[in-house]
């Protein structure tokens, strides 16, 4: 009798492995995807500005989905952390003068990572600490008091007058931050979109990404069968802050510049819209809604300067009433008809 429980308990244990393992494997279309993306920058460098803002958008974007699509946190302050990310990593660079360890960019990541990081994970404990909307108010209340600091510390932040003097150094001591080649920065944002997306999707596939959706579907039920429900979204909340720091931080370096503007709820709402234009926990959908967003923007900006928020407005309602999931809904549903499987990567 114990030998038939213990290969029953053997038995499920090899068919979890075998999951998790069938969930991590690449496929065909996600090669595809990235190999376009960085092949970009060299079939149409002119563009590469434009692209850069993309890659920057989409990591922002891929942090929100990791709190609002798995994790299920509703937050309309996620534009904090991109802000305190950015200045952080400006500060640094301005300290270091274009030279030194503070000027090194990937030394500036690192430290906006984990200042928002921490940040992230102590205001965890009072957003999870209602629902929804209780959550909503939290989260816009801690974006509210940051963007109101940086106005006031003004001798630090430059104020209204923007952050000026930000001077990337070598990446990594060895690579010069050229700004007149801007192929360069959107290699270098899209490589850190790259490493950053590799570790999200090994989270997600992993067992501690099985629980944040099992806690998003049913908190109750989780807590119930052994799971630490606030442990849980803790790290999904400081993961997703420490991400949207390595965005603002991205931001800061390409550009060489910081201003308020990087604290307004306007970045908050953009990359809301942009996560459910894309699909909500698909993580792909940050990516793609950030590319479809810009370029919706741009087109419709450029026909309409006067009413291209009515269009898009537009487009995202018939998206939400008639596609479920986004365009990886549609994307999801064309890959389960070519190939016979359920659902997209």
């Amino acid at each position: 009798m114990i030998d038939t429980a213990l290969h029953a308990t053997t038995g499920g244990e090899s068919r979890a492995m075998a999951w998790f393992a069938e969930r991590a494997k690449w496929r065909w279309p996600e090669f595809a995807l990235w190999i376009a993306a960085f092949a970009l920058a060299f079939v149409f460098p002119s563009r590469s500005a434009l692209f850069n803002e993309v890659a920057i958008l989409a990591l922002f974007a891929l942090s929100l989905d990791i709190v609002l699509g798995y994790a299920g946190i509703v937050s309309l302050g996620h534009g904090a952390f991109f802000g305190l990310g950015a200045y952080v990593a400006g500060l640094l660079a301005k300290a270091g003068g274009g030279a030194g360890l503070y000027s090194d960019p990937t030394f500036g990541l690192l430290v906006a990572a984990a200042v928002c990081g921490f940040v992230g994970y102590l205001t965890s404990f009072l957003v999870l600490r209602g629902a929804d909307l209780t959550r909503l108010m939290v989260t816009l209340g801690v974006a509210l008091i940051f963007a109101e600091l940086a106005n006031r510390m003004a001798w630090l932040t430059g104020g209204a007058d923007g952050l000026q003097g930000v001077l990337p150094g070598k990446i990594l001591g060895l690579v010069e931050f050229n700004f007149m080649h801007p192929e360069y920065a959107y290699l270098y944002s899209l490589s850190v979109l790259f490493i950053l997306f590799i570790v999200a999707r090994k989270v997600i596939n992993s067992p501690f990404g099985v629980s944040l959706r099992a806690i998003k579907g049913n908190a109750l039920r989780a807590g119930a069968i052994g799971i630490n429900v606030n442990r849980r979204l803790n790290g999904a909340y400081t993961m997703g802050a420490a991400y949207a720091g390595v965005a603002g931080a991205l931001l800061a370096q390409t550009t060489a510049f910081v201003s308020l503007d990087v604290l307004e709820f306007h970045r908050s709402a953009d990359v809301m819209l942009i996560v459910i234009f894309g699909g909500v926990g698909t993580l792909y959908g940050a990516i793609v809604g950030a590319a479809a967003f810009k370029l919706l923007y741009d087109l419709l900006a450029a026909a309409t300067p006067q009413y291209w928020q009515f269009w898009l407005g537009l487009i995202l309602v018939l998206l939400v009433l008639f596609v479920r999931g986004g365009i990886m809904g549609l994307v999801s549903g064309l890959y389960a008809r070519m190939t016979g499987k359920g659902e997209t990567p």
